[in-house]
């Protein structure tokens, strides 16, 4: 766990195992901290057994903040330094941690960090572990040669990191044990999902070729003219797409012309023809044969069905059948809207 004197280096000079050594008590600390037997039992619950966090703080302003751990933590590490700046190291080296980046030291890497000595870092930290940790962590690109992420935007993931330390505070309840896991899950896939991380992974040189075909999606601009775009071979560039995706440049493009396909026929009375015409389809037929192919329903299927769901979502006290087909497209009453 996180007890100030655990894993700490005995080998190291007394005036540099003072100066890491220093016990937690920085002022407007907060902390919470499972005991062990609690671990156990909520690791094999199955609401907590995927991510589970057994240590949570924040550390303002953590002047002679510092941990050595020669053989590595128990369970995942991750730090989002906010304000100052700090220092971690790893068998891979000494890595520079700064104001918005994230941290992430899996478990069992050995390590040394400390907060800047002119420069403290403020921090927002947990300890995590679990079945699904390890997969969220690849996502974020994070490994133990390379710690540190990069992030466009803490706040969000701050905001997640007080929840999971709020609902640790109150009690020790299965129930905020689950919101706190549920939280961190939350936190650790935004530090995925964050373009600055995604730089990190090395997608960054597609990054503006995704912007260009969200918001041109109707063009059905050519794989060579992207790759132009990126700078890169078409093969390179290929590569990365689907990395970056899961889906081939083709396919992209057409999932996003359903996706504002299925907008219109969801919240318009407009014909097909219309409809494949503004998402870049000259031919309706062939539209109609794409539509098929990726919802296994025609789109006058998809907008019959659609209109009946919400039609008996809202009830028999619409008057006019036809009308209420119509209101439900406006007004839609599911999950997606």
């Amino acid at each position: 766990m996180s007890d100030p004197a655990e894993y700490m280096d005995d080998s190291m000079g007394s005036i540099e195992r003072q100066r890491i050594r220093l016990r937690d008590g920085f002022p407007g600390q907060r902390m919470r901290v499972l005991p062990s037997p609690l671990v156990a039992h909520a690791q094999d619950r199955p609401a907590t057994a995927q991510i589970l966090v057994t240590d949570v703080g924040y550390f303002p302003k953590a002047a002679m903040h510092g941990r050595a751990r020669p053989k590595g933590a128990l369970q995942d590490i991750v730090m989002i330094c906010v304000a100052g700046r700090g220092i971690c190291s790893t068998p891979s080296g000494d890595h520079q941690v700064r104001a918005g980046d994230a941290l992430i030291i899996p478990a069992g890497t050995p390590h040394r960090y400390e907060a800047h000595p002119t420069d403290p870092w403020t921090i927002w930290w947990m300890h995590i572990t679990g079945l699904a940790v390890g997969a969220l962590l690849m996502a974020a690109g994070a490994t133990a040669r390379r710690p540190v992420v990069p992030l466009s935007d803490t706040s969000r993931v701050v905001a997640l990191m007080e929840t999971v330390l709020r609902r640790m505070g109150r009690d020790e309840t299965e129930s905020s044990l689950v919101a706190a896991s549920g939280a961190a899950w939350h936190a650790l896939a935004l530090i995925a999902a964050d373009p600055h991380t995604a730089h990190t992974r090395g997608a960054n040189p597609i990054e503006a070729t995704l912007e260009f075909l969200q918001t041109n999606f109707a063009e059905h601009v050519s794989v060579p003219e992207l790759a132009r775009m990126a700078g890169l071979s078409q093969s390179h560039f290929a590569a990365l797409f689907r990395k970056a995706t899961g889906f081939g440049v083709i396919e992209y493009q057409t999932r996003l012309c359903m996706a504002s396909a299925r907008e219109l026929l969801d919240t318009t009375d407009r014909n097909i023809a219309s409809i494949a015409q503004q998402v870049g389809y000259s031919d309706p037929l062939y539209f109609s044969r794409q539509f098929r192919r990726i919802h296994s329903l025609s789109p006058s299927e998809y907008r019959t069905r659609e209109s009946r769901w919400a039609a008996r979502a809202n009830g028999p006290q619409q008057a006019s059948p036809a009308r209420s087909s119509r209101n439900s497209r406006t007004t839609r009453p599911d999950s997606r809207s």
